[in-house]
């Protein structure tokens, strides 16, 4: 286990995540936020201060308390409401200040205070700040780094993406000539050397003695051009599995150094063009007549190798080839890059000229050409048509932003960058360029506040401390469109022979607020998104809280089914596991796959506080004790304590005084409380149940339950799913002795007493099914007359234990409850049943691993689905939905588990 308590920053794994968004419900009104100006709260403030401020100053007064002229006094809501009306205005509503009010008292004392106001106004306004910085497209920071082995320690000029056919490949090729073909995950898979000149005396063992300078894949011709320094294009054809070279055109009047291929997806019939910026300025211009047979005449006779083609020749495939030659568009050095743009016809070039630094010129020169003049010049730019945007870099470190048409001024200047920049990407789904630095640094800018999001050194093992790494021409290589749907947008970097692949989000993260954001309709959607895993319902905000695997969280008003606010990113890209509420139901905290806790303000979404993490492990429940102190468990094996009733700041420190170190010998599944009896009861994957004493914070019982032959392996006992208190037992004096703890355990109920003389009361197999388990309990606990369980197979269970488990009984017998009801509620396991009284009557709540979360009445209606389009009222029984036939329980005894019959084995 990865401890984090001896880190120096146990909070790493916060300021890492990708940052949260809200989504509040319109219907909410205006946010306090937007709505108080800063003469308002001058206002405000000088309410707050005065000794005049309403009942609660004048009892001070009387009690001798807040002495002094500029004492903060607090203010009750009737108060609250008049100062905000004087403030404000008349016409504000009783709704907004009732809400507004109950959103500052998150502790429900009954009065607000200026300071409270403060702090609540401070973490919206510094949420909002946050929510209009984007989130770094970089989904993380540690690329895999891959070693091109057969480069000889030369470095990789180029890398190119292969993704048809089918699958994914790249292609690397090094300065020496070296070939790579790597698959999606950048795992070798052939290689190839550039063919030598064919006039060595012996020609097999001749070998490629130049060096490369760019290469680009033609994707309707599945071909890879290669430009070398000994003025020649190798073509190497790379449509099958079998790579190898092609055509061979050598003899050009000067080195290609830039080279850039367009063809028309959408018109294939039109010819594609290869165009080559060369050492003298110029550029070369080749239309591929007709692809589909060829790039040039074929051989009269066969040749051994590639088919040579001597430059001053080209004239003899004038039926295949179309040339021509643009000159002098760049003084020297020559051109670096090299891109089209076919909707204007226009080819773009850049070299490390001052004076013609970056030039835009019209293939038929109509038209007087574009230049631009930068300090230095260019070593690389990047151009998007749909934002009309060109980014430079260079020598001097700074990255430029430019407009299509404005050549004298920059739109922006990036500083930050220590070296020489040797490429810019422009990475066009979430607006968001890239730039990397001789010094291995490679930093994401966003494009509209031109703010630097992310800075990552990678790590390259090449990197020698004190010496820059050798690079090739072209470092870059970014896939964001024309993938598979399942290949995740990635960005590949190419340091001397090694590779590094980072991966991309699709869109924009991270945001949110209010309101709904451009383009988004807020409200319920049809239930086909991320699995479910966890569940509960909030009896004072009368609303149903889903949690789910993709860390988003939802909060639903059981009466008509809407959605009133949504929480993305909650845990950052962490799986969602574990719900709580505090005392006063009006913070969540939830818990996440690697162990951190957060709390949250249910009216708003405010991220109230963010809890320190006791291992880089699942947290897996959590439960809130009356004072708000709350309890984590967790494959830390550990209970871990935090007062959140207390804490002021944003990040609150774990108390570890639990005496839990070594007691649990396996991760802990599950966690209750029971006040009345001042216990709480955990359980492990090892089927130990543990009863803790609240006062001393130390076990009391140990409670085990034992495989017998025929359930089972005997050497496996399983985890305990679920735990659960009866609370109106406990709290009986008459009962609380007899059966008040329910563990579920490889399907068994077992009924446990922890203050009698005995501790089993009864145990009883609940699902349909044989092998199956139980994953969730509830019961109506203001009289605990049923209990529901619910299992992996989808099917809900709902038993009469109003007489159940009150006398001790004989481990032989296996003796059931009545069951009342049981209909299949979901397609998979319910991870969540809940028992819920809403307007003087039982529901039951369900939650699956199959996306969906429903609500039933306790006789089987379905009333609806939290995230059906069409809304439900909850008090109209005629519009609800029957699924359950009279219950024969005689045949689901029979055809499930036998009507005399019990299975072999129980746990004792």
């Amino acid at each position: 286990m990865d401890t984090l308590r001896n880190q120096k920053n146990p909070w790493v794994l916060y300021e890492t995540e990708v940052p949260h968004s809200r989504f509040c419900d319109p219907a909410c009104g205006v946010s306090p936020a937007e709505k108080l100006s800063p003469d308002h709260l001058q206002l405000l403030r000088n309410a707050f201060m005065s000794p005049k401020a309403g009942v609660q100053t004048h009892e001070n007064r009387q009690s001798g308390k807040n002495r002094g002229r500029n004492e903060e006094h607090g203010m009750k809501f009737q108060e609250f409401r008049e100062v905000l009306r004087s403030v404000i205005g008349p016409d504000i509503e009783d709704t907004w200040v009732e809400r507004f009010f109950s959103e500052v008292d998150i502790s429900c004392t009954g009065q607000v205070r200026w300071q409270q106001l403060c702090s609540y106004l401070l973490l919206e306004y510094t949420e909002r700040e946050r929510a209009s910085i984007p989130t770094p497209a970089l989904l993380d920071s540690q690329p895999q780094i891959r070693h091109c082995s057969h480069n000889k320690r030369e470095p990789t000029v180029r890398v190119v993406a292969v993704s048809h056919p089918p699958p994914l490949r790249y292609i690397s090729v090094s300065k020496g000539g070296q070939i790579t073909v790597w698959n999606s995950s950048l795992h070798i898979l052939k290689t190839l050397g550039l063919a030598g000149d064919p006039t060595e005396e012996v020609a097999n063992t001749r070998r490629f003695r130049g060096w490369t300078t760019d290469a680009v894949y033609m994707g309707n011709c599945h071909m890879v051009a290669i430009a070398t320094d000994c003025r020649d294009l190798h073509f190497v054809n790379v449509s099958t599995a079998s790579v190898f070279e092609d055509v061979h055109l050598f003899g050009f009047r000067s080195v290609p150094t830039a080279l850039c291929y367009w063809h028309d997806v959408q018109c294939p019939e039109r010819s594609p063009l290869l165009l080559m910026g060369d050492e003298k300025g110029g550029v070369h211009l080749m239309d591929f007549l007709n692809p589909s047979k060829g790039l040039f005449k074929n051989p009269s006779k066969k040749q051994n190798g590639p088919h040579r083609i001597f430059f001053p020749d080209l004239g003899e495939h004038s039926n295949m080839v179309s040339y021509r030659h643009i000159p002098n568009i760049h003084q020297e050095p020559g051109i670096n890059r090299v891109m089209f743009e076919p909707n204007t016809n226009v080819i773009m070039t850049s070299s490390e000229s001052e004076t013609t630094s970056l030039v835009f010129l019209n293939v038929t020169l109509k038209w007087e050409p574009y230049i631009w003049k930068i300090n230095q010049g260019t070593k690389c730019f990047d151009y998007n048509a749909s934002l009309q945007l060109i980014v430079t870099g260079g020598c001097d470190r700074a990255v430029r932003l430019w407009t299509r048409f404005v050549t004298t001024r920059p739109l922006a200047t990036l500083l930050g960058h220590r070296a020489t920049i040797l490429d810019v990407a422009i990475y066009h789904p979430v607006e968001q360029l890239f730039s990397y630095s001789r010094d291995a640094e490679l930093r994401v800018w966003d494009i509209s506040t031109h703010h630097c999001l992310k800075s990552v050194s990678l790590h390259f093992p090449c990197l020698q401390p004190g010496r820059i790494p050798e690079h090739g021409n072209f470092p870059f290589l970014l896939l964001s469109h024309t993938l598979p749907e399942e290949t995740q947008p990635h960005l590949v970097v190419g340091c001397k022979d090694y590779l590094a692949l980072l991966n991309l989000a699709k869109m924009r993260r991270g945001g949110g607020g209010w309101l709904t954001n451009e383009g988004r309709e807020f409200g319920p959607e049809i239930q086909s998104g991320p699995a479910l895993s966890c569940a509960l319902y909030n009896p004072t905000l009368k609303q149903v809280v889903t949690g789910h695997a993709d860390s988003s969280v939802s909060l639903w008003d059981v009466e008509t089914g809407r959605r009133r606010l949504q929480i993305l990113n909650a845990h950052g890209e962490e799986e969602l596991l574990c719900l709580a509420l505090d005392s006063s139901n009006r913070r969540l905290i939830t818990g996440a796959r690697n162990g951190t806790i957060k709390v949250w303000n249910l009216l708003n979404g405010l991220n109230l506080h963010k809890l320190e993490p006791v291992a880089n492990s699942e947290v897996t429940k959590l439960t809130c004790l009356h004072d708000n102190k709350l309890l984590a468990v967790g494959w830390s094996q550990r209970i871990a304590q935090y007062d959140i009733a207390a804490a002021k700041d944003l990040y609150v420190r774990v108390d570890m005084s639990w005496k839990s170190s070594g007691v649990h010998k396996s991760d802990i599944l599950a966690v209750c409380q029971c006040s009345a009896l001042g216990v709480i009861a955990t359980a492990s994957h090892d089927g130990e149940v543990i009863i803790w004493r609240l006062e001393t914070q130390g076990p009391l019982l140990h409670l085990q339950g034992e495989t017998k032959a025929g359930l089972c392996d005997s050497r496996v006992v399983p985890p305990v799913d679920s735990l659960l208190f009866l609370q109106h037992r406990a709290g009986n004096r008459k009962l609380r002795n007899r059966g008040v703890l329910v563990s579920s355990q490889g399907g068994y109920l077992s009924f446990w007493s922890i203050t009698g003389q005995t501790h089993t009361y009864g145990q009883f197999y609940a699902p349909g099914q044989q092998g199956e388990r139980v994953l969730s309990l509830s019961s109506d606990q203001a009289k605990n007359t049923l209990l529901v369980s619910g299992d992996t197979t989808g099917w809900l269970q709902i038993w009469d234990i109003s007489h159940y488990a009150l006398d001790i009984q004989h481990e032989s017998v296996c003796e059931r409850p009545t069951l009342l009801q049981s209909w299949k509620a979901h397609r998979t396991g319910l991870v969540t049943v809940e028992v819920l009284e809403v307007a003087d009557r039982l529901f039951i709540l369900t939650a699956s691993a199959d996306s969906a979360a429903g609500l039933w009445t306790k006789d089987g209606d379905h009333v609806g689905s939290f995230g059906q389009e069409v809304m439900w009222n909850v008090a109209d029984a005629a519009a609800y939905q029957s699924v359950t036939a009279p219950l024969d329980l005689s045949h689901y005894l029979s055809s499930n588990l036998g009507d005399t019959e019990q299975p072999e084995g129980r746990y004792g």
